[in-house]
């Protein structure tokens, strides 16, 4: 029978998970982008105006920031830190100690799971230590694999949405406007459709407009994303605007490229079906092709021929 004390508790984290859940999908995703590019810089009459201090978050985001701010780390740790979580798309300077502050109340959240449930075990000091151990290391690995299974479904997104980015700026750039007022084009076309290369390429503008040259800029959204199709695109993007080749044919033929490159992809997903699917039918379909088919048989030989064969006998 399971602790009473024990199921109250699992209740409790259950629902505070479920109501966290939704009060981040209903009040706080729909402005999370807004959030993530921060305030406007630039106003409609072109003028420059002083940012303001940063608006406190909410009570949790600055107690998981204090929280983080507490554990030292080295330089280079939180340079990778920073990078992995902009490529998932935090943008925010608070970031990586939040992040760290979550993996700080992972930590010990799943350290309490593991004292709770130390009453139910065998009693040998060396289980226990060891499940507080793999309880604690869970706790800390635990969001660092969400962190970055979101920046593989984001890098995916991207590149799915590459094709149509690169369709619009050879239909851009072979109309007349310059590399810079394509890209400026193309990221107000794609707001609707693809908003996360949408948000990417407007940074690429902002950045433009802020005076850094093209190809920092370019390389600036390579890193951001972190997607090899991207360094691809940006290198060639790159390379014509230093020896000045023809834009839109390296456009198109990259375009083609992809589509190609994504065909053989496709290709090669349909070939492996036939192997993924033996397992499955070997031990699901099968069986139960055997029990429809020789089932009635089988009754019929346990009902009539054994019987048979003992008065035979």
């Amino acid at each position: 029978m399971l602790n009473p004390i024990l199921f109250a508790i699992f209740a409790f984290l259950l629902l505070l998970i479920l109501l966290t859940g939704l009060g981040y999908r209903i009040f706080y995703k729909p402005g999370k982008f807004l959030k993530q590019l921060g305030r406007p810089v630039i106003t409609e009459s072109r003028r420059v105006v002083e940012e303001s201090s940063e608006p406190g978050g909410s009570t949790v985001v600055t107690f998981l920031h204090q929280l983080g701010n507490k554990i030292p780390s080295s330089d280079a740790d939180v340079a990778t830190m920073r990078a992995t979580l902009v490529r998932a798309g935090f943008r925010s300077d608070n970031a990586v100690p939040v992040f760290v502050g979550i993996r700080i109340l992972a930590t010990l959240g799943m350290l309490v799971v593991c004292v709770v449930m130390e009453p139910h075990l065998p009693p040998n000091p060396m289980l226990k230590l060891m499940l507080m151990i793999s309880g604690c290391a869970a706790g800390w690995v635990m969001p660092r694999f969400f962190l970055e299974k979101r920046v593989q479904h984001r890098q995916e997104i991207l590149r799915l949405s590459l094709p149509d980015m690169l369709d619009m700026l050879v239909v851009s750039v072979e109309a007349g406007l310059g590399l810079d007022q394509a890209i400026q084009h193309v990221a107000r076309e794609l707001a609707i459709t693809h908003p996360q290369l949408s948000e990417e390429i407007s940074l690429v503008t902002l950045e433009m407009r802020a005076g850094k040259r093209r190809a920092d800029a370019l390389r600036n959204f390579a890193e951001r994303t972190g997607e090899p199709e991207i360094r691809k695109l940006m290198a060639i993007l790159i390379q014509n605007d230093r020896f000045g080749t023809s834009m839109g044919e390296s456009l198109r033929n990259h375009s083609d490229f992809m589509r190609t490159r994504r065909r053989q992809e496709a290709e090669e997903r349909a070939g492996k079906v036939g192997v993924k699917l033996v397992f499955p039918i070997f031990f699901c379909i099968l069986p139960s092709i055997i029990i429809v088919a020789a089932g009635p048989a089988l009754l019929q030989i346990f009902k009539y021929l054994f019987p048979m064969m003992k008065h035979m006998g």
